[in-house]
């Protein structure tokens, strides 16, 4: 089991220092990954239901603030050796896709080949207007074919593609990334849509637990998803052990005597609750330490890797 951890996206938590702070003692603690959210714009009023709350409400859209997820990962690439930089999720039609490739091969040769790609489709139609894009009722299939461009881009010598939202050829395209035949691939959503997208295209399907349209958060309901995302894999022609499960949990607490819900708890329960999904076919867990306190931010990351993935590691063992 690898572990992850999201960086700070917006307030004093996210400057420059405490970036560094925090993405350093991520990798001192044996996080394998840092993850960053994206948004460019954030419209003043939209009528977009958040995904990922009860409500539908965004509550990160207050400030507006969001730093670009590939600037600060290059950044951030300069102060770290091991940790993985992940966009998670990469919003993949708010870019121009040849130019996303470039900057996305760059960040893998600036790092030394430690880019693992989160993708999705977005959900905030108010968003795709204001950037000018093609529209938000074909972010499904802009995906796809983006998705099809970043691959031949990546891995042809003489990339030429011709496609429904771009074309291309007689072009060199280098450097391209270090990690061969490219970075490894994170199929974020937890919609039938993108579980084939994780099918087709994904070195792993990357769901958050926290969609209440798509219940993740019991083992029995992880179960059913990555049965249906292994049998509509075979169906595909591909092998359904060779797409991993990268899952990200948004809320967990070490709080012994007061287990709410799975990922709650004792540290031996928590540790019960990582190995259980592991034994479904989880090969990544993000956890999400972000706080604006930075010194509070840091607390729950040591205790979480002194008291939680030890556990977890003699059990694996």
């Amino acid at each position: 089991m690898r572990f992850g951890m999201g960086l700070p996206g917006q307030g004093e938590s996210a400057s420059p220092e405490n970036q560094i702070k925090v993405v350093q003692k991520a990798e001192v603690l044996g996080f394998q990954y840092a993850l960053i959210g994206d948004h460019i714009v954030i419209p003043k009023s939209f009528g977009s239901t958040y995904p990922y709350s009860q409500t539908g409400e965004f509550t990160s859209a207050t400030s507006g603030e969001c730093l670009d997820q590939l600037m600060l990962l290059s950044f951030l690439a300069g102060s770290t050796s091991s940790i993985r930089l992940v966009p998670s999720v990469m919003i993949v039609p708010h870019r121009n896709p040849i130019v996303a490739a470039k900057q996305l091969a760059t960040l893998d040769v600036l790092s030394k080949g430690r880019l693992t790609l989160g993708v999705g489709a977005g959900w905030l139609k108010e968003e795709f207007d204001a950037l000018g894009i093609p529209p938000f009722e074909r972010r499904g299939s802009v995906t796809n074919e983006y998705l099809d461009i970043f691959k031949e881009l990546w891995s042809s010598d003489n990339p030429t593609f011709q496609g429904e939202y771009c074309s291309f050829s007689d072009i060199m395209f280098e450097p391209k990334p270090i990690q061969k035949p490219h970075p490894p691939i994170w199929i974020g959503g937890e919609s039938k849509p993108a579980m084939r997208r994780a099918a087709r295209y994904g070195t792993a399907w990357h769901p958050l637990n926290a969609n209440p349209r798509y219940p993740l958060t019991t083992a029995a309901q992880l179960e059913t998803s990555i049965t249906w995302l292994r049998n509509y894999s075979e169906h595909l022609g591909r092998n359904p052990l060779n797409i991993d499960v990268s899952y990200r949990v948004s809320k967990h607490s070490i709080d012994p005597g007061n287990r709410k819900t799975t990922f709650t708890g004792t540290p031996n329960e928590i540790a019960e609750d990582i190995v259980e999904f592991k034994n479904l076919g989880v090969t990544d867990m993000i956890f999400d330490f972000r706080n604006d306190d930075i010194t509070l931010m840091i607390n729950l990351m040591e205790l979480f890797a002194a008291e939680v993935i030890p556990l977890v590691r003699k059990a694996l063992n």
